[in-house]
């Protein structure tokens, strides 16, 4: 039990908050342990704009995860979202002292460290630093630099930048909901891992995760990551539409959407209608469905054209960046019927909605499985990579208590945790788990830890001056 790789990824949507823990079975797929939700209050639009809500939020969704597992989460990986999100493409090179060594870790580190130096604007850091292909002198298409001789080391970056206060906000929720930060990843490159397979990303494909409060695009082509953006838009728009539309509260529009609605209006008859109870004695109200399903269209029609014309700034028309596999759908606003073929009416491109039951172990529980949960599912495949132990068995907890209880009664509470918490934190397991994973690890995979190991050490040392 003590080697066991436990991974917790927490999804920090604007509509729901999930907390997920599960491990890599005998198969190599993954089994969830337990998940934890709560409804997101002090979130809008995937940023932070209310702290306290937020860690109360966050706690609770931790706190239904340990009840549901069995285990105590000591770190997450988080998802981060939101409208300040945006990325460029960079191309950088160094030139090489020696040519005649080979290209190791040292100059791939150099030459990361150079695209860190990249001005951006006020409030802004660099959030993820992917590699595409390298190049060395002069010879391109080259995916595995290391080992290998040459002069000039050049590689093509895709660079994604946020708002540097919103990541800390981020950081800070966590801390404070007592919690440690074991790792960031953009929400759709978590979504990615979890509902497409290496095949469609070799052919190219747009990943269009439709959350509560923004839209999240991925797009793959050759294996590798090549444009990423976020759209101020989501599911909460259009049940902010039916609401005003049909002058009903909230949460009868919400509930309308998801049972009765529909993003093409032609399937509706006329007649088709659906009463509504009246608040406080009023009379019940009666909405037409082709009404409903006009407002919804109206709206899905707006986001789907926004993703689109990323998807063409990315150049898709251009035969060499032809995304063959077409589009894939995930997250809660994929389960809203007709959308697949609205999407493929508008964009011309072939779509399928995805679940992200491809990695998940067969005695998987139907609900997790939902496009609602990819982005939770990918989280928790993030911190598997990591090897990190980032729950420890509620079992194991207890057998320990024994040992605090031998000090005196009345402070025999409040030390309980910590001691439990310091050994956690010794982790012996990691420097093993890292030197292990060396050589299997890919420079991307190295490159990625290595900027994000640097990251959350700036995050968390921020955090520390803040108090």
């Amino acid at each position: 039990m003590e080697k066991e790789s436990i991974a917790v990824g927490l999804d920090i949507g604007t509509t729901k908050i999930v907390a997920m823990i599960g491990k890599k079975n005998e198969y190599g797929k993954l089994e969830i342990l337990g998940v934890g939700k709560s409804k997101s209050l002090g979130v809008a639009r995937g940023v932070v704009n209310n702290i306290t809500q937020t860690i109360q939020s966050i706690q609770q969704a931790v706190l239904d995860a340990e009840t549901d597992s069995g285990y105590k989460i000591n770190d997450v990986v988080v998802g981060i979202a939101g409208q300040h999100i945006r990325s460029i493409q960079h191309s950088d090179y160094i030139s090489r002292h020696n040519p005649e060594e080979v290209i190791g870790d040292a100059d791939i580190d150099l030459l990361i460290n150079q695209v860190h130096k990249l001005a951006m604007l006020p409030g802004e850091e660099i959030i993820h630093v992917l590699p595409q292909e390298f190049k060395i002198d002069g010879q391109s298409e080259i995916k595995e630099p290391i080992g290998m001789y040459g002069g000039r080391l050049e590689a093509s970056f895709h660079v994604v930048v946020g708002q540097a206060s919103s990541i800390r906000n981020v950081g800070r929720c966590i801390k404070s909901s007592g919690l440690d930060l074991s790792g960031l990843t953009l929400e759709p490159l978590a979504s990615a891992d979890a509902v497409l397979s290496q095949e469609e990303k070799e052919a190219g494909v747009a990943l269009i995760d439709i959350g509560g409060g923004t839209t999240d695009l991925a797009i793959f082509k050759d294996g590798i990551i090549r444009h990423t953006a976020v759209i101020p838009f989501g599911g909460n728009v259009i049940t902010d539409d039916i609401k005003e539309g049909c002058s009903i509260i909230e949460k009868q529009a919400e509930l309308l959407k998801v049972k009765f609605g529909s993003a093409w209006p032609g399937e509706n008859k006329d007649n088709e209608i659906v009463s509504i109870p009246g608040l406080r004695g009023r009379e019940p109200k009666e909405i037409s469905l082709k009404n409903l399903s006009k407002i919804i269209h109206a709206r899905v029609v707006e986001i789907v054209e926004q993703v689109f014309a990323e998807i063409k700034a990315y150049g898709h028309e251009d035969p060499r960046k032809k995304l063959i596999a077409g589009i894939v759908l995930t997250g809660g606003g994929a389960q809203l019927k007709h959308i697949k073929q609205l999407v493929e009416y508008i964009t011309g491109m072939d779509t399928r909605i995805g679940y992200p039951n491809e990695h998940l172990a067969g005695n998987s529980d139907e609900e997790i499985s939902s496009p609602l949960y990819a982005t939770a599912v990918g989280l928790v495949m993030n911190s598997i990579r990591n090897n990190t132990k980032s729950a420890t068995p509620l079992a194991e907890i207890k057998k320990e208590q024994p040992k605090v209880e031998s000090k005196p009664q009345p402070v025999r509470i409040e030390p309980e945790p910590e001691v439990i918490e310091e050994e956690i934190a010794a982790a012996p397991i990691k420097p093993i788990n890292v030197r292990n994973d060396v050589d299997s690890e890919s420079t991307k995979e190295k490159i990625k830890r290595g900027f994000f190991d640097k990251y959350i050490d700036k995050i968390k040392e921020f955090l520390d001056n803040a108090e």
